[in-house]
Formats: C-alpha cells, sequence, structure tokens
C-alpha cells in the first residue's frame, strides 16, 4: 500500500481506550505544524478503507492542514473489533463507533477537530459525533449518505416495517441490500479466493461509480417497494440472488476505471478484504438494521447539527437517494448552520476517488467560508 501512496503521507499505529489498535494515515508539512494548525479527520465507509482518502491528503496537507485518516472497527490494519457473526455486536453501533474516533483524538491528544468528513457509512459516524460533541467537531462534510440524526424518541421498536414483506411480493421478489448484508450468508457470499475476490469488488466498484452508464438516479418520492425497485440491483436486490451474483454481470467491459482505480489500487482493498473477511464491516450494517442496535441515540432524539455542515455527491449515485426524504430532512430539519449541497459531474458513489479535484475545492471553500 505505501508505495501507491504519496510520500507526504505516513502509515502510523497507535493503542485506543476502546480496545483497537488503530492503523491509520497522516499528512502534513513540517513547516505549518504548531499548535494552531487546523485538522481534518476523514472517515471511510463500505467497503473502503483509510486508503481511499489517498487523493485528496497530500493537497490538504499542502494546504496548511494535518489530516488523519483512521481505518476504523473492523477494517483494514486496525484490530481489536469481533470478527465472528455470532459476537456481541454492539461495538458496531454509531455511539460506539463515534467513541472510537473520540478515542483515537485523544490518544493523539488533539483536543480539536477543524473538519471532519465522512463518506457513507463514514457519513453518519460524522453526523452522530458533530452532533452529540461539538465542542470537538467545530464543522463536518457529510458525504454519498445524508445522515438524518437521532431515532425518534416515539418511535416504537417492535413495529415491523412492511418493506420486506412488500418487496418479496414484487411480479420479481427483491430485497433491500442491507437486510441481505445482516445475514450470515451475505460475508460467505462475498469472501471468495483472492483473484474472485479482486474481480468482485471491480464490479462492484464499477457499478456504483459513473462509469457504469446504467447510473441516473433521481427522487424516488416515498418508503414503497414499487419505488425502491427502481434502483439497481447493488441496493434493492433479486431475492434469489446474492451482491456476487447481482453485480458480476456488470463486471466492466472496457477500463475507464484505470483514472480512478488501478488494478494495484484495487489490490489494496481486495487483500484487505481477504485477509479479514467482509464479516466485521458488515456487522455495521447488523447495527444499522436491528431496532435495537441504536436506541441509546434516543436520548439525543430532535437534537441538530449545530456546527457549519455540507453535503457532497457524485451526480450518478443513488446514494443520495436511497432512503426517500433523508436529504430534505438532514437539510430542513437536521442542520441548523447548512452551507450548502454539492453534487459533482464525472462521478458516482466513490465521489473522493473518481474526482478528487472538485472535492477538494469544495472542502477548501467550505472551510474558507464557513
Amino acid at each position: 500500500m505505501i508505495e501507491l501512496l504519496d510520500p507526504i503521507i505516513k502509515s502510523h499505529k497507535i493503542n485506543i481506550s476502546t480496545g483497537l489498535n488503530v492503523h491509520y494515515l497522516e499528512a502534513s508539512l513540517e513547516k505549518y505544524n504548531n499548535k494552531n494548525q487546523p485538522v481534518i479527520l476523514l472517515l471511510h465507509g463500505f467497503p473502503e478503507l483509510s486508503f481511499s482518502w489517498r487523493k485528496i491528503m497530500p493537497t490538504l496537507a499542502k494546504e496548511g492542514f494535518k489530516v488523519f485518516a483512521p481505518d476504523m472497527r473492523g477494517y483494514g490494519l486496525t484490530s481489536g473489533g469481533a470478527k465472528n457473526y455470532n459476537s456481541n455486536i454492539s461495538e458496531y453501533r454509531l455511539m460506539s463507533l463515534s467513541t472510537d474516533i473520540i478515542s483515537f483524538l485523544s490518544s493523539l491528544e488533539i483536543n480539536r477537530i477543524d473538519l471532519l468528513v465522512g463518506h457513507d457509512a463514514g457519513s453518519s459516524v460524522a453526523g452522530v459525533s458533530a452532533m452529540i460533541r461539538p465542542d470537538i467537531f467545530r464543522s463536518v462534510v457529510m458525504m454519498s449518505a445524508p445522515y438524518t440524526g437521532a431515532p425518534d424518541i416515539k418511535t416504537d421498536l417492535f413495529v415491523e416495517d412492511s418493506i420486506h414483506h412488500d418487496l418479496e411480493n414484487l411480479q420479481t421478489p427483491r430485497k433491500h441490500y442491507q437486510w441481505y448484508y445482516s445475514t450470515p450468508e451475505a460475508n460467505k457470499d462475498m469472501h471468495l479466493e483472492q483473484k474472485e475476490l479482486h474481480k468482485f469488488l471491480r464490479a462492484y466498484y464499477h457499478m456504483k461509480s459513473a462509469d457504469w452508464v446504467d447510473n441516473n438516479p433521481y427522487e424516488l418520492g416515498s418508503w414503497t417497494a414499487e419505488n425502491l425497485a427502481k434502483m439497481p440491483e447493488y441496493y434493492i436486490m433479486k431475492s434469489n440472488e446474492n451482491m456476487v451474483q447481482a453485480v458480476m454481470p456488470h463486471f466492466p467491459k472496457n477500463r475507464d476505471f484505470d483514472n480512478w482505480l488501478s488494478d494495484e489500487e484495487l489490490d489494496v482493498y481486495a487483500s484487505s478484504f481477504f485477509k479479514n473477511s467482509f464479516q466485521p464491516a458488515l456487522n455495521w450494517y447488523r447495527c444499522m438494521t436491528s431496532p435495537i442496535q441504536n436506541n441509546d441515540l434516543k436520548i439525543f432524539s430532535n437534537k441538530k447539527i449545530e456546527v457549519p455542515s455540507c453535503f457532497i455527491a457524485g451526480e450518478k449515485d443513488w446514494g443520495i437517494f436511497q432512503k426517500p426524504g433523508a436529504i430534505e430532512k438532514m437539510e430542513n430539519s437536521l442542520c441548523i448552520n447548512y452551507c450548502g449541497r454539492h453534487i459533482l459531474k464525472n462521478a458516482g458513489h466513490w465521489v473522493q476517488q473518481e474526482n478528487p479535484n472538485d472535492v477538494l475545492k469544495i472542502l477548501l471553500d467550505f472551510y474558507k467560508n464557513k
């Protein structure tokens, strides 16, 4: 991995109080090092790593920031998280993941983050962290997946959502990918031999990128089976298929991906998930789909994100709309110091890898003008 990084990026490990040995990437220039140097923390999503930020870290460092990007709990070279399906998964709930990053900062003797950025599942960790600890996290950027806040205190935990029954009863029976990822079969399906795993991840990244011509997202209107089934099958899968079967028919026929994710770079991901399996990362989804795992956040019901915030996504990313109404709720109800939505051309879901230059411009402008 190191040989694929700009020399300004260094790789480190550190023990933190929540029991993890955290691997992280750091970038900064010595000429800017002082107690007033602004600090950026970058949180990756699924199936990603700290490596996913490699394209923007050098420029952020050259602009005067100290930049950190950890492998999150269950990912990459970070060790200490439960890896088995039958383990207690409560350590993967949002409160625990937020505690991880605060513990990480404490171990580094950092008491503030000037700019917190989260992508995909990392967007929720960034959102909840900025919501409950604005004293530490002074601004936040959520990318690709809107965060909608703490669960409503009035929510009945045990009212079952009929959406799964409704999806199963469509003319072509379907299932939601997050609930598939919550099954014991998901890791068994995807944890392939390394060469096959590389091919699977290539197809998966391709289908969710701007390179796949069938990515033309739009607002769905409401949370119904008929609406959800309009999304590609990497979100709303055929009921009788696993994720490998869903994406492999769309394996790229050309090499458009070379400009943003080479085979050598993809090998970093394939090697990591081959070694770790997907199960630790999938435990995040199991907490998301559980009616009880994030129930502790109800204490923050109706709490707002008060610090400056904004949202970034690629124009070819269905993640913006996969939960109908989510982005509007984030913008209109949750973020009270909201600085705008930025939808970037030439990017799908992997926006900071597909279009790093525009992401950098927005991050720097946001920090300057917030």
